[in-house]
């Protein structure tokens, strides 16, 4: 499966958040509740969460961060993502390196590498009514 990206994207493999996150996955998905399928989806591999400016990135980045995670680490003289990846979709990639991910451009999509594509995973457009942005601090 494959997850849909768009505008700032902060991705994470299921399989860290089930290590790292304190608590574990059912604890992040109870903690992302009121995102889900709003501004949060994931699929069988991959974790969503997403912004449309750099300042609330780098705050969902501190979040993850304080956490736990790793998010970045030098590699080979290189800064790469680890435990987690920001994939800005409107300029084209990561950024930085990151192993993990593999970019499908003519999709809008992104899938954990070693796994298949397939289906793309995205917001649930039918959810949208029932999205209370007063849950989320302002940008």
């Amino acid at each position: 499966m494959a997850i849909m990206t768009e505008f700032l994207d902060l991705i994470v493999p299921i399989k860290v958040i089930e290590e790292k996150y304190p608590e574990g996955w059912e604890r992040c998905l109870k903690d992302h509740s009121a995102a889900l399928n709003a501004r949060v989806w994931f699929d069988t591999s991959l974790f969503r969460d997403g912004a449309m400016n750099h300042d609330a990135m780098k705050r969902l980045l501190d979040e993850w961060w304080k956490l736990g995670f790793e998010c970045y680490a030098e590699q080979g003289g290189i800064m790469c993502w680890k435990d987690v990846c920001v994939y800005e979709r409107m300029e084209g990639g990561t950024g930085m390196p990151c192993d993990w991910l593999v970019e499908v451009p003519d999709s809008h999509s992104v899938y954990l590498k070693g796994t298949e594509p397939g289906e793309i995973i995205g917001r649930n457009w039918d959810m949208i009514d029932d999205w209370d942005e007063s849950q989320f601090p302002a940008d």
